[in-house]
């Protein structure tokens, strides 16, 4: 592709992935932040919670002046608090919700439009119907809130046995729960990450075309899907290139061909978020690995 990706996307990277020490919600918040916005490589990032009001303010002051576009990640948030959207138990369900409420005030304030969520435990076969409906009365709940803020909500499918053992989950039963959402909220929808769906055992393509009435964002990652032995087993995002590693250059241009055939990507009037996910392991340099990633993005843009 001799065209700048500029004209179909908005390029973004994963924020506390990228500085894993920030997925707590502490640390080094705002300069972190600031590294990715004195990159004119990206176009927008994806930015999680954060403890500190001060630490929040002085980010919002950068990304004002950034003119990345935002999107905001409650990921973190749920899985350092075990928080579960679709619990059986109400009040564990109604505190997810209340969780996840804070982080779209967050994300209002940072300037993001959407906010990402996950599900929460796949419960097993006999609940998995009751789980269901639970999920969909939270993002109903969540896509009322975000909307009366200017926001909307996006479920991210994440592994059904491997690590994370979400109840989203199968693309099939996400594009079912996104249906479900949809009768109401429009504008709610899913992201697909490159990275799961070797953890999910399904093909990219048949889970972008499954998912392509239903797509609004989508990540592009690594994982481990083969050696329990291997320290980035699971949901970790190394980098790519790494040794037992799914993807690389040549799974990311497969990625980015279908998003262009199922129309993800190809509209130039409306440019939705393509992020990169990746976490530095065992003391590698943050810096490096963010480029090591820009160029696999750049090597797989040219073979398009």
């Amino acid at each position: 592709m001799q065209e700048s990706w500029h004209r179909y996307l908005r390029l973004g990277i994963v924020h506390s992935m990228a500085f894993p020490q920030l997925m707590q919600g502490d640390g080094p918040y705002a300069d972190t932040i600031r590294q990715i916005a004195a990159d004119e490589f990206f176009t927008a990032i994806e930015v999680s919670w954060a403890h500190d009001p001060a630490e929040r303010a002085a980010a919002a002051a950068v990304l004002r002046a950034s003119h990345l576009a935002v999107g905001f990640a409650a990921q973190p948030a749920l899985l350092a608090t075990k928080s579960n959207l679709n619990a059986l138990d109400e009040p564990v369900r109604q505190a997810a919700v209340t969780l996840v409420e804070g982080c779209i005030d967050q994300a209002a304030a940072l300037g993001a439009k959407r906010v990402a969520v996950m599900s929460g435990p796949y419960p097993g076969p006999g609940d998995e119907a009751k789980a269901k409906t639970k999920f969909v009365a939270s993002l109903m709940e969540l896509s009322s809130y975000a909307r009366h803020r200017g926001m909307a909500i996006t479920l991210e499918t994440f592994d059904r046995t491997v690590e994370k053992k979400c109840l989203a989950g199968p693309t099939s039963l996400c594009v079912e729960v996104s249906e479900a959402v949809r009768r109401e909220y429009p504008e709610f929808g899913l992201m697909l990450d490159l990275s799961h769906l070797p953890l999910l055992g399904e093909p990219t393509r048949d889970a972008l075309v499954a998912a392509r009435e239903h797509l609004v964002h989508a990540h592009i990652g690594n994982c481990v899907p083969g050696d329990p032995a291997h320290p980035a087993y699971g949901d970790q995002h190394p980098r790519f290139g790494i040794a037992g590693g799914a993807n690389d250059t040549p799974e990311v241009l497969e990625y980015l061909r279908v998003l262009f055939e199922i129309g993800f990507l190809g509209d130039t009037a409306h440019r939705p978020f393509l992020s990169c996910e990746v976490k530095p392991f065992h003391g590698e340099d943050p810096a490096a690995v963010i480029a090591g990633t820009k160029r696999v993005f750049t090597e797989a843009w040219a073979q398009l």
